[in-house]
């Protein structure tokens, strides 16, 4: 199996705040790794580590074989390989859906705008906003939003999803229209980091469950084993008190 990202002795501190301390492990292509834990358990700051949206304090973070913290390596480029979903969208107001999809493309992979326009309506068709091209942001629903931000991401053919509690804003009837795409994105073979509190869809659809506590990585394994065996005390409570709301 090879290893897509490889995360060795990460560590981030905001001032006083340590938020990760000695993270290690590692991601492989193909694979779909679930990352649960309490709120401030450093879930997210991982990922943005991962993706140098926060530079991290020590440690290295390896894409395929290269450590992308080193001066040398190009930032832009590394992250145009990782597609990001974030919770809030993050979604171009100025544009309309296919707008926001190819965007990128021509801008960064210098695209054609006929040649994006085509990579775009592809992904807005597989999420289901084809019908909703023109439509500006304010015109769309939570779902619909995290739906076209789950396009754009595709349409810049990334070799990593990277979903930061993708489902987190939305409203509860529209949590299971985003779950659906990403299920079908996993079932697809593309390799995904998934920072989730969906214990369902981590069950269901991850080859591996991660369990954050307290800026470590306390536990990992398989569905199977992180949902019905932990053997982590703390993994233990975490569920009970999760699964039990």
């Amino acid at each position: 199996m090879v290893n897509i990202i490889e995360v060795e002795h990460l560590s981030k501190s905001f001032g006083d705040n340590v938020v990760l301390k000695d993270i290690n492990f590692s991601v492989t292509k193909g694979e779909v790794v679930c990352i649960i834990g309490s709120s401030g358990s450093g879930k997210s700051t991982l990922l943005r580590c991962i993706n140098l949206l926060e530079k991290p304090c020590g440690g290295r973070v390896i894409y395929k074989g290269e450590d992308i913290l080193n001066e040398q390596h190009d930032v832009y480029k590394y992250r145009q390989k990782l597609g990001m979903v974030f919770q809030q969208f993050n979604l171009f107001n100025n544009h309309d859906a296919l707008g926001n999809c190819t965007v990128g493309q021509v801008k960064l992979l210098k695209r054609s705008r006929q040649e994006a326009e085509a990579v775009a309506m592809e992904y807005l068709r597989m999420v289901g906003m084809e019908q909703f091209i023109h439509a500006k942001p304010k015109q769309l629903s939570g779902g619909q939003k995290q739906r076209v931000a789950i396009a754009r991401a595709l349409s810049m053919n990334p070799d990593v999803m990277l979903f930061d509690e993708p489902t987190s804003a939305l409203d509860p009837e529209m949590v299971g229209e985003v779950l659906k795409v990403m299920k079908e994105l996993a079932e697809s073979g593309l390799t995904m980091l998934v920072v989730t509190h969906e214990m369902g869809f981590a069950e269901e659809v991850a080859d591996r469950v991660v369990f954050m506590d307290d800026g470590v990585i306390a536990e990992e394994g398989s569905p199977q084993q992180i949902f019905n065996n932990p053997s982590e005390g703390r993994t233990r409570e975490f569920l009970k008190r999760i699964l039990n709301q």
